[in-house]
Parts: structure tokens; sequence; C-alpha cells
């Protein structure tokens, strides 16, 4: 699960993507001119032929040299930053501004730089300070002082990364984090991964990552929460899954599995950009849009049902409009499950606030219901934070009044 140790440079790993994308960027304009053209030029009869012949030979000719430019400075710019002294080859992703740079890349097209090996991406890890924690007894030890025996797992979510968990701290008096190990006892852990990937192979990543740790950590563990936001949430629960079917022995220490905010019965954007993919590629003149759209990452695709096994995706066609039905995961036994839902409205029941849920993820779904499905929370273990957004779950005193509640019981 530990990272291996190899040369990175991320600088040069965001140069050579910026120029991937605006020489594919040519393609694709080419593409939507040539439709669009050749709609045009069927209308007009066959006496447009000579002048559609000279149109394609020129936008052909020009729609190339810009492909082909954007490809020579890529190469250009790509051997300068090769020559370069680098000392310290994640020094972007450090920083929490990077880190949100290299947060949305990994989001959008994680799954694609995961396969072609890119700097830019990076397995999931346990991070202090924007960097990663081998998970050895030594390094774990220095990072962790005060490591105590109950553990608070934050997983992020789409295009997020720990730093996340900070939004508001100045104002809000500190983070979930800092906040429970003060009131609790409990040692938070923050973790980041690529969202691009699927949620069930970040699920995976994630019961693997915790069987090393709890087998490192510098106390023996007693206790185990996972607090996961948006994605998250859904990866916690995948995680969850995967760890009682091998039965790791650290999913029998988790205590509390806490989702705020997550698309459990699916998230409305990314079901409607899946429809909009589809419609458009119909028209020849729309296709290079709907080329583009179909090019969001695997995780982007999994929360259009809230998938979280391998069996969702392997051997099906992403593309297909009418989905086979996600499989049912049970909820991990022997712990309790909690949810935040949030509404921009005060009332889950206004028009409004049914209409936009948290402006990203839908009441309903995050409670973990739907006309068609049901996940069995309690509602006495849920709630519902009214006239707040997607991202204040990150760090809200109702929230964290909660949380505080719920992981007390464990004590």
């Amino acid at each position: 699960m530990t990272e291996v140790a190899r040369d990175v440079d991320e600088v040069r790993g965001l140069a050579q993507l910026a120029f991937e994308e605006l020489s594919g960027a040519a393609n694709g304009l080419h593409g939507l001119h040539g439709a669009i053209a050749g709609r045009a030029f069927r209308a007009t009869g066959a006496g447009a032929l000579p002048a559609r012949v000279l149109h394609d030979a020129i936008s052909s000719g020009v729609y190339a040299g810009l492909g082909g430019a954007t490809r020579l400075i890529g190469v250009a710019a790509d051997a300068g930053l090769a020559r370069r002294p680098v000392r310290d080859g994640r020094a972007l992703s450090t920083s929490p501004r990077g880190a949100l740079a290299i947060g949305v890349l990994n989001g959008l097209v994680g799954d694609r730089l995961e396969r072609e090996q890119s700097d830019l991406h990076e397995p999931m890890s346990v991070r202090v300070d924007g960097r990663a924690v081998p998970l050895r007894p030594g390094p774990l030890a220095e990072s962790f002082p005060g490591a105590g025996p109950r553990l608070v797992v934050f997983i992020h979510g789409l295009m997020e990364t720990e730093f996340s968990w900070r939004l508001g701290e100045a104002t809000r008096g500190g983070t979930y984090a800092t906040r429970l190990h003060d009131e609790l006892g409990y040692t938070p852990v923050e973790l980041r991964y690529n969202t691009g990937r699927h949620i069930s192979e970040n699920g995976s990543a994630l019961a693997d990552l915790l069987d090393e740790l709890v087998d490192t950590w510098p106390v023996e563990v007693e206790q185990i929460g996972l607090v996961g936001h948006s994605m998250g949430g859904l990866v916690a629960r995948s995680a969850c899954y995967r760890a009682s079917e091998r039965d790791d022995p650290w999913v029998r220490r988790v205590g509390h599995v806490v989702s705020l905010g997550s698309p459990h019965m699916g998230a409305p954007l990314a079901q409607g950009v899946h429809w909009a993919a589809g419609m458009l590629h119909k028209l020849p003149e729309t296709r290079p849009l709907a080329q583009f759209l179909r090019r969001r990452s695997a995780g982007i695709r999994d929360l259009r049902q809230g998938s979280l096994v391998d069996d969702d995706w392997q051997g099906s066609d992403p593309d297909a409009l009418a989905a086979v039905a996600c499989r049912e995961v049970p909820l991990l036994e022997g712990a309790t499950h909690c949810f935040v839902a949030a509404t921009v409205t005060r009332s889950p029941r206004h028009r409004v606030g049914r209409l936009l849920g948290d402006c990203l993820v839908l009441e309903p779904s995050a409670s973990g219901r739907s006309r068609a499905r049901r996940i069995p929370f309690d509602a006495e273990h849920g709630m519902h934070l009214g006239g707040a957004h997607h991202l204040a779950l990150l760090n809200h005193p109702e929230v964290y009044d909660r949380l505080r509640d719920w992981l007390a019981d464990d004590l």
C-alpha cells in the first residue's frame, strides 16, 4: 500500500497534461467545425462541391498546424523543465493551493493519470502537513507523537484533498479533527486519494491502507471512526464492505461510519452529464462536445448511482443510457451508520430545497432513500442541516456537535 519511491516532478507533469489537452482541443474544434460545415454544404447541393473541397483542405491544414505547433511547443517546454534541478517533486501538492489544483485534475481525469503513470497521480495515503506518511512504525510515531488507541479517519470528497477539511478554520475555532482530538481524545488521521478512480477501487485501497495502518500504529488500536464527505462517505462504505468480505481485523474496530452529504442514491449533476453526453452524441455537430463529456473520470461516472463495487462497472458500457441497476451493498454490521443531509433552504420540504438539495446532492440521496432504493439508515442517527451548501458540511458547528455526540458513544 505504501507508495514506491520514484523521481517525480509535478510541475513537469502539469505542463505535459496542459499541452496534451491543448493539442486535443484543436482536434475537437476541427471535428465541430467540420460537422457544422458539412451540414451547410449538404444543404447547398452538388454545386458547392468545389467550395467544400477547398474549405476542407484549408481547415484541415489550419487545425493540423495548430495541433502540431502545440505539440512542438509542449515538447520544447518539457525538455526545458526536464533540465532544471528539482528539489522536491511533490512541492506543488503539499501546499493548499497546489493540492487543490491537482485534486481537481484528479477528480476530472484521475483514472487516466493513473493509467499513464503521471506524476500528478498519487496513491491513497495518510497525510500530515500535506505530505504522505509512510506506513512504517518510525515515520508514524514521528508524525503522530501523541498517537492514541482511538482513531477518527477523514475521507474527503470528489476533487478535494485533506486540506478541504480546513474550510473556515479560523472562524470556526478549529476543524473537526482538532476539536475531536481536544474534546474526546481521538487521534485524527487525514487521507488523500485520487478521486477520479472508481469508488470501488478507492474502497479497496482504503481497506488495504487501514489494514496496514492498524498493524503499524504506535499503540494498539481499540476504536475507529470513519468520517466521509460526499464521495468520501461512499468510499468508506465500500471499504467496510470489502474488508468485511475479507474479514480484515481493522473492520471489527469500527464503531461509527459517518457520511456528510454523500450521494448514496446518486448525484443529479453526474446523472445530467451522463444523459447530456448521450443526447449530444446523436448529432454529428454536437458529437465533439459529447466526446469531451465522455472523458469524465470513472469516479464521476460512479456518482451517477452511488456505485460501490467492481461488479457495477466491470464489463459494462460506461456510456449506455439504460444502465443496469447498481448492486446493493449491506451496511457494516456492528457499526453505527450516521448521515448528514443538507439543503440550501431551512426546510427540506421547501420546493427550492427539494430541487437543489445542498446544490450538489439532494436530501433523499444523502439520507439513503429514493423511490426505488433505500439504505437502511436509522432516522435517529441522521441529521438535516438547513440553509447550508455542500461544502459547508466540511466544517460546520452544528455538524460538529452531532459528530462529537455520535463518536462520544464509543468512549
